[in-house]
Order: structure tokens, then sequence, then C-alpha cells
């Protein structure tokens, strides 16, 4: 069984391609996959990583360290570390804000969430969630960061202009991923052992309505630029209509435990999938939801985030203490 079940990992963010508090980025169609992907480098970091986010306008890469209680911070150009910040107890989820340069750690062991600036590498902030913070995940468009307290059965609503916990929204499961969908002001948060994923109204803080997605959903991630929002379950990938919140497809994955870690690059429409149990990243083309590659990466592979601007993904392996860099012949 998958080491984040019993730790209620969350490993998947989305990656957030909006330009520093200047607004969007201006909407093209995705260019149909064709590139191939391949490893070009590995870098050691902390003990035990498990989910990764990058911010592509800074071309920086945060990895939660959960056995070393540290994020190391990644610069995208050199592919070295560049830092590494002690933060709370066993952090697993990470998410960056571009637009403010902030990024947000769920530290599952201590309850907290701390809050990092990205431009001096320093925490500035811990905030009390929750018992048992699984997920992160951050609207740059509203100002706020949603937490999943895996423990507690609840979201926590952060405030992001002032790091204090705006409202607690109960969901009565047992939480998992978060991601949101920025157009329609709607979270989706993984409701690991009911089979659902919630979609909640940004607005309201109420629930829109469960979603059946298949056994053990964790991670979430969406693709701001098609409305879509792609779920891991164990052995497959459930594609959302962030409109109708319905279920479109259904990518079978066919292998045990290869669902976990998602990411999406918006640019490209393309999913990217960790498999835990076989040492490799699964490739999905997000135009004819179907899976295109099998790549090999480190020993277990836990989370993973992609750059839409440098067309890079990264891989963080929990069993080896690396992260996988992953470029297409595009990059």
């Amino acid at each position: 069984m998958r080491i984040a079940r019993h730790a209620a990992v969350v490993l998947a963010a989305s990656t957030i391609l909006l330009a520093p508090a200047a607004g969007a980025a201006a909407v093209t169609p995705p260019a149909p996959f064709t590139a191939p992907i391949r490893v070009t480098a590995t870098i050691h970091v902390g003990k035990a990583p498990a989910e990764v986010a990058v911010n592509p306008w800074t071309n920086m890469i945060y990895v939660a360290n959960s056995g070393s209680g540290t994020v190391s911070v990644i610069n995208g150009k050199t592919k070295k570390v560049r830092a590494t910040i002690r933060v709370g107890h066993r952090p697993f989820a990470v998410a960056a804000n571009p637009r403010t340069n902030t990024v947000y750690v769920a530290n599952a062991k201590s309850n907290t969430v701390s809050v990092i600036s990205g431009r001096t590498n320093k925490v500035r902030a811990t905030i009390r969630v929750g018992h048992g913070p699984a997920g992160v995940a951050v609207n740059p468009v509203t100002h706020r960061v949603y937490v999943t307290n895996a423990n507690s059965h609840t979201v926590s609503v952060i405030n992001a202009r002032t790091n204090k916990v705006r409202a607690t929204i109960p969901v009565l499961h047992y939480l998992a991923g978060v991601a949101v969908d920025f157009s329609t002001n709607t979270i989706y948060v993984a409701n690991s052992f009911k089979r659902t994923v919630s979609a909640i109204s940004g607005k309201t803080r109420e629930i829109i309505t469960d979603i059946f997605v298949g056994t053990g959903p964790e991670g979430i991630t969406v693709n701001q630029r098609t409305n879509t929002i792609y779920v891991a379950v164990i052995d497959k990938v459930s594609v959302i209509d962030g409109q109708t919140n319905t279920v479109l497809a259904t990518i079978p994955l066919s292998i045990q435990e290869a669902g976990g870690g998602i990411a999406v690059n918006q640019r490209t429409d393309t999913v990217y999938v960790t498999n835990f149990g076989l040492n490799t990243m699964l490739v999905i083309d997000g135009q004819t939801n179907s899976v295109v590659a099998t790549v090999p990466v480190g020993k277990f592979p836990q989370g993973v985030a992609a750059n839409p601007r440098t067309d890079t993904v990264y891989v963080s392996n929990i069993g080896d203490n690396t992260v996988s860099v992953l470029t297409t012949s595009q990059g």
C-alpha cells in the first residue's frame, strides 16, 4: 500500500500560469502533444520528498521534504538546490502563488501552514489550521488559500493578505488533495475514502455537489485554460468538466497504485501522473484522454509539478530522496 495513504499526503498541485500582479496570461489554444520526454537531471533533496510545486515566473521549484521538516528550493535554470528552509513537522503539501511570489506548505504533524517568501526564502508566517493538513491550493485571483485537514474533515480558508484563517468548511470525509478552478471560483477536494470529489463554491463556501470518481481519489489538478479537472484515482484518472461538474471521461491506467501525484502543463494540455509502484511517470494527452508515454524516474515517485513556460516536469521520489527533472524536446 502506498505510503501516501498512511500519511494523508496530497500529491498534486495545480501549476498556476498567471503573470505576477498583471492578471492572467493570454489564452491560446493548446498545442497537440508530440514531443518525447526524458529525464535530464536528478537532484538530491531532503528526506522523503513528498509534494512539489513550481513558480513558473521565477523558475523556482519547491519540494516538501516530509522526513526532514524542510523545503528544498531548486533553481530551474541551474538545476541546483538554492536554499533549504526549515518549516513544520512532516511537511507534505506545497503550493506556490506566482503573483505574490509566496509559497504555502502544509505541515501534517504540526497542524500548521508555513508561509514562505519566494524572494527571501524565509518563513514569514505560521498559520494554525485543522488536524492533519494534507493538501494546499491557492487562488491568486481571490487571494485565498485552501487547506484540506484530513483528520478534522474540514477545509481551512486562509486570507492570503492577512495570513489568517477566515473560515472553516466542514466536509465530513477523510480529505486528500485540493485544487482551485479560477474561472468558476470552485474548490475541488478529494474525499479519499468516499470515492468522490466535493465541489465547493469559493463565494458561499458551501458544497455544490459530490462527484463520483472511483476508489481512493488523492491528487487533483486543474487546467485553467480548458476548465478541466483531473483526479488521480488508484487505477485511473477521472476527467471532470468544470462548467457542469460532471465526469467527462475516465482514463484507465490498468496498473494498481498508478494514481497519486498529478499535474498538468496548461500550454500543451498534457497531464502527468506518478506511478508509485513501478517507479515511472505516465504522460496523458489531454486532448485525446489517452496515455501516450511511460517514463522511468526515481524510486517511489510521489509528487509532480510542471512548468509550462519551460516544458519541464519535476517528480519527487520519496524512496531515494531525489527529484527527477524531465524535459520535452520542445523545452
